[in-house]
């Protein structure tokens, strides 16, 4: 095993392809005929975040019982709120994280044979009953709670704390997360490499988009930059690794770089 470590975000990154709790919560509230907008939502969601954190026993609740509990939080404070709690989001939400923990499941096996393991995430306390639900908990060498290490990203405490459990050095180590403010910028800023966990609709894009532009613009990193599309990549219906893509430095070329495991 080499002395590098891959750090991992959780919500967002683990449990979904590059997409945020909040903006799955707002599309099922939105298909259950929720009227609020992006905004109205986001502020309620922002408000339910705090409560959810302030719940007695909250370090005790597994992945199931926290979506349940955002959600009776956030139907609270939306006028039309109800409507979450009478749809399928809580069913529906918790069954694709499950699905995303298992297709994750097998890659960070097969880079834990070259890396040093740890998620680190913004969380309540419960990171790890969520990840023991999920199918995750043995998975990391390092589970780095924001509640439990006392501090939060994207301040640097947090990701020093991490590295110094791991017996790392930052310029020895990958950053993987959803979040480029809290996740990307902050790990750049330390000299980690880093591993943005975009969403499928900036993904589809790349082939058109010019990419350099669009890093430069959203995200400080700096070469290699590596973009996660999670998009299953199939040939005669049989699914392939998701790919790392490469973006080459000061152009818009894209160039498969790597695969976990590696393609056939």
């Amino acid at each position: 095993m080499s002395s590098g470590a891959l750090l991992v975000d959780f919500g967002g990154t683990l449990d979904a392809d590059g997409d945020p709790w909040v903006e799955r919560f707002f599309r099922g509230y939105r298909e259950v005929g929720g009227a609020a907008d992006r905004p109205e939502f986001g502020t309620a969601f922002a408000r339910s975040d705090v409560q959810l954190a302030q719940l007695p026993g909250i370090t005790t609740f597994d992945y199931s019982t926290t979506v349940t509990a955002q959600v009776d939080l956030l139907a609270a404070l939306l006028p039309d709120g109800a409507r979450l709690r009478s749809g399928p989001l809580r069913a529906s939400f918790v069954a694709a994280a499950q699905a995303a923990a298992a297709r994750n499941r097998s890659v960070l096996l097969a880079l834990s044979a070259d890396y040093r393991l740890a998620v680190v995430s913004n969380y309540q306390g419960n990171l790890q009953p969520c990840l023991d639900e999920l199918g995750l908990g043995d998975v990391f060498d390092v589970v780095a709670d924001s509640e439990v290490v006392g501090a939060r990203k994207p301040g640097r405490r947090i990701f020093e704390a991490t590295l110094a459990a791991l017996g790392s050095v930052a310029e020895a180590c990958w950053m993987v997360g959803d979040s480029p403010p809290n996740d990307i910028a902050p790990a750049a800023a330390l000299g980690m490499r880093t591993c943005w966990l975009a969403p499928a609709a900036i993904v589809t894009m790349l082939p058109v988009l010019e990419v350099m532009f669009l890093l430069a613009t959203m995200l400080p990193l700096t070469p290699p930059a590596v973009i996660v599309p999670l998009v299953t990549v199939r040939s005669d219906s049989v699914p392939a690794p998701a790919l790392l893509v490469k973006v080459t430095p000061l152009s818009s070329k894209v160039s498969v770089v790597e695969s976990v495991p590696p393609l056939s």
